[in-house]
């Protein structure tokens, strides 16, 4: 897929007609704006006709699904592995202010009574995540001309747990549907484990066990517990006695989900047209749709994919987020040495895409002789001593690492 922009820099329809596009560039008319994804911009004026597109997502803490589709056909399909370093990052900065202070240095004094928390405060890993997303939107907005936003805010419906009689839209899905929800719960809850044997069975097969009968009990996340299926049989059986505690809290999920709605009316202020689902409701569908379960795939159900039409699905985009540079700590102020290596080494750095081979991959570390460490998003290691002299720059090193996918190229 080919994204293209107007002449004022506009998103428009991509295309994938790579021999109108090949043609165009020859003649001079469109220029190359990115390489990843592949985007052109007009040089003439044109007429600016786009179609309703919706950008579903799959938002996380450690992982990230992004999928726009048409009517017709998926546009758009990326998995982003974000980072996971934010605390410790803070943790080790915290450390070198309190050493700093300890000695004399030109660094400023210690201002204790200026630091106070603005309202809607969140501690800065969460804050990173929530950046993260609105990062990640933006971009897709730059190339895409996306006219609806579906976010999946949670796991399950923790108003929908407490009160099952609760109707709407997203419940409207049959008579099942609010007891997946709280079975999605029960499964979070427990961290995907059976509460018994503790994985020891080897079954990987879980099921929601309930403690006392429905009848008596019913389809409360306090009477239910996860169990393998081995282990379920044999308390079906009586030949197994459950001895567990189960929790009634509901604290950490509450917490991710408004983090998540934080999400939400975020971009709902910068004015999008923004709407919300469940994860039990995107399992659901997913497995009526006979599609395997990834970030990507979750991202394409959520945005509404295979809706009363067949879609052309893409090969989903890896994205991998990074640190824009290491801080360079200096030994003293009378010190030239440094505790790490130059920036540039012979015209490459770090997160650097280059061709080497016919391969694309990128730059993880570097060395002072000209030799690097080169891999895939995926931490396959390509090289882990090549020389500088076997490379070709493709790419200057972003926050954003993108490299092609290879699955997830099928019809739903």
């Amino acid at each position: 897929m080919v994204y293209v922009l107007s002449k004022e820099g506009k998103p428009l329809m991509p295309t994938n007609r790579h021999g109108k596009v090949r043609h165009l560039l020859k003649d001079g008319k469109v220029k190359v704006t990115k390489r990843t994804p592949f985007t052109i911009q007009l040089l003439y004026n044109s007429e600016e006709y786009t179609q309703p597109i919706t950008l579903g997502i799959d938002s996380g803490y450690q992982n990230i699904g992004l999928s726009a589709v048409t009517e017709s056909q998926e546009v758009f399909s990326a998995e982003v592995k974000l980072r996971t370093d934010i605390v410790k990052l803070n943790s080790e900065r915290r450390q070198y202010r309190r050493s700093r202070r300890n000695r004399k240095t030109w660094y400023r004094e210690p201002r204790f009574l200026n630091r106070k928390k603005d309202n809607g405060w969140l501690a800065p890993s969460i804050q990173h995540k929530i950046d993260s997303h609105i990062k990640l939107i933006d971009t897709v907005k730059k190339i895409l001309p996306i006219t609806k936003i579906n976010i999946e805010v949670a796991n399950f419906d923790i108003q929908k747990i407490k009160n099952q009689d609760i109707e709407g839209i997203g419940y409207q899905n049959g008579d099942q549907s609010g007891f997946w929800n709280i079975r999605e719960y029960v499964l979070y809850r427990d961290g995907h484990i059976c509460q018994h044997c503790k994985g020891k069975c080897g079954d990987k097969i879980l099921e929601v066990h309930h403690i006392n009968t429905r009848q008596t009990g019913g389809d409360r996340p306090d009477n239910l517990i996860t169990l393998c299926g081995l282990c379920h049989e044999k308390v079906s059986q009586n030949k197994l006695q459950l001895k567990i505690k189960v929790s009634k809290g509901y604290k950490s999920e509450s917490f991710m989900s408004m983090v998540r709605w934080r999400l939400v009316n975020i971009i709902r202020e910068m004015g999008d047209i923004v709407s919300h689902t469940y994860g039990y409701i995107t399992k659901g569908n997913r497995i009526a749709l006979g599609i395997s379960k990834s970030h990507a795939n979750d991202a394409f159900v959520i945005a509404g994919g295979a809706k009363g039409i067949s879609q052309t699905r893409l090969n989903s985009y890896l994205i991998q987020q990074v640190r824009k540079c290491n801080r360079k700590l200096y030994k003293g102020i009378r010190s030239h040495i440094k505790n790490t290596a130059s920036r540039f080494v012979n015209g490459f750095q770090r997160f650097d895409k280059i061709l080497f081979e016919s391969i694309e991959c990128f730059i993880f570390g570097r060395r002072a002789t000209g030799r690097f460490d080169i891999r895939l998003l995926d931490g396959t290691v390509v090289s882990s001593s090549v020389s500088y002299k076997q490379l070709t720059l493709l790419e200057c090193s972003s926050t954003l690492l993108i490299e092609r996918g290879s699955g997830n190229s099928s019809n739903s």
